[in-house]
């Protein structure tokens, strides 16, 4: 049986025992306790703990300091946080934690049953299985000079893969996102994160943009020759709105390769901005003008803020994952994501949420009024002939459903 080592840190003397006893009640469970924060953390440089539930408002050290001096220790325990703070006061500690490289797995507040007691040492119990049987691979350090990347461009080592986005009202993929992977001859498929700072460092973004505006449009071509007809959005850095022509660039790049303005859709990234913001704003009315959807992507972290969603004409607003993680079980972020989907809905925006990765947040989304939806629970990326061959299951899996329904034979 595996053991779970467990500490809880927490300044009455009651709440201490209460949950030690609940915790203890558990088979495999071994605890130990602690009532003062700067004790804790002399405990946990000597002891490796699988876990840490910790109280956050305590006298001293408080459990935000706590955890914070935790982050900066060598062995970093799953995290816990119990308290009768509010919820976004809970909220705000977990996303601090997670900013330095904790795992959280709760945020519980008190009183405590037996039930989250419970539920938490099945999470910690998973955590630790899914940690062991995926140890993180060290990835080798990626280096290549501009000349390097400008030929794998040419040579379409560079290239674009698709994500689908379904639609919550038909359950169907009826969009997609282009994603960036290289297919390096040494590495193999390489995801953005890899490289994109390489092209940025080497002043090749626009080069990218219209490589894979390319590469996109081609791929619908192939789609619609076997009867499905789906809109992609590319990522597009907003400080290449400087270049005031682009507009009319990759509108003339679309239509020389058979492609349609309406079936594309450039989100503008947070990742840039423009140095004067005439030319946001010019460029993203200019997008628009020539027929292409625009999307505020990432919206609800980093910089995206309503008054800039209000005054861009945006078609489209992307959801972050940082709302969408956990939205089923935490009432603050379902709170939040309401307000975004009443705003993007009275602003006639299409709504896709990014990131889904549980049935439960699926559920959740559905319920509210998303539209759309991406994420690895639906499909990851994947190169344009597998993107075709996701609609032909699809399709035929759709067909059947239809024939199988009470009634089916008298609609035909």
């Amino acid at each position: 049986m595996t053991v779970h080592h467990v500490l809880i840190l927490e300044d009455q003397p009651f709440q201490r025992g209460f949950l030690a006893n609940m915790f203890s009640a558990l088979p495999g469970v071994e605890v130990e306790t602690s009532g003062d924060a700067a004790h804790a953390v002399a405990m946990c440089q000597l002891t490796c703990y699988d876990l840490v539930v910790s109280d956050l408002m305590m006298p001293g050290m408080d459990g935000i300091q706590f955890i914070q001096t935790l982050a900066t220790q060598e062995h970093r325990p799953m995290l816990a946080l119990v308290s009768s703070a509010s919820e976004r006061m809970m909220a705000s500690a977990r996303l601090m934690a997670e900013s330095l490289g904790l795992t959280v797995l709760a945020n519980l507040a008190k009183p405590v049953l037996s039930s989250d007691v419970a539920g938490l040492i099945h999470q910690l119990g998973q955590a630790r299985r899914d940690s062991a049987a995926g140890q993180p691979r060290v990835e080798p350090s990626l280096s290549a000079s501009r000349e390097r990347l400008v030929q794998a461009l040419h040579n379409d080592e560079i290239t674009a893969w698709f994500q689908p986005k379904k639609s919550l009202d038909s359950g169907l993929v009826v969009a997609a996102e282009a994603l960036v992977r290289w297919r390096h001859p040494e590495y193999g498929n390489l995801d953005a994160a890899r490289f994109l700072p390489l092209i940025e460092r080497h002043g090749l973004e626009a080069a990218l943009l219209r490589h894979v505006l390319k590469a996109t449009v081609q791929a619908q071509a192939h789609w619609r020759g076997l009867d499905f007809r789906i809109p992609v959005s590319i990522n597009l850095p907003p400080h290449l709105l400087e270049q005031r022509n682009l507009p009319d660039e990759l509108l003339e790049l679309t239509l020389a390769h058979g492609g349609t303005a309406a079936d594309l859709c450039f989100e503008l990234m947070e990742s840039s901005t423009t140095h004067h913001v005439s030319d946001y704003y010019a460029g993203a009315c200019r997008l628009r003008m020539k027929g292409f959807g625009l999307a505020q992507d990432d919206f609800g972290q980093g910089l995206s803020s309503v008054h800039n969603l209000v005054n861009t004409p945006f078609t489209e607003v992307k959801i972050d994952r940082a709302l969408v993680r956990g939205c089923a079980r935490d009432p603050a972020l379902r709170n939040a994501l309401t307000t975004v989907v009443a705003l993007g809905s009275k602003l006639g925006l299409n709504i896709v949420a990014e990131g889904v990765e549980t049935e439960e947040e699926l559920a959740t989304l559905r319920k509210l009024g998303c539209n759309q939806v991406q994420g690895f629970l639906i499909s990851r990326a994947v190169p344009a002939d597998s993107f075709a061959a996701l609609l032909d299951r699809e399709k035929a899996a759709h067909h059947h459903v239809e024939q199988c329904e009470p009634g089916a034979g008298a609609r035909k």
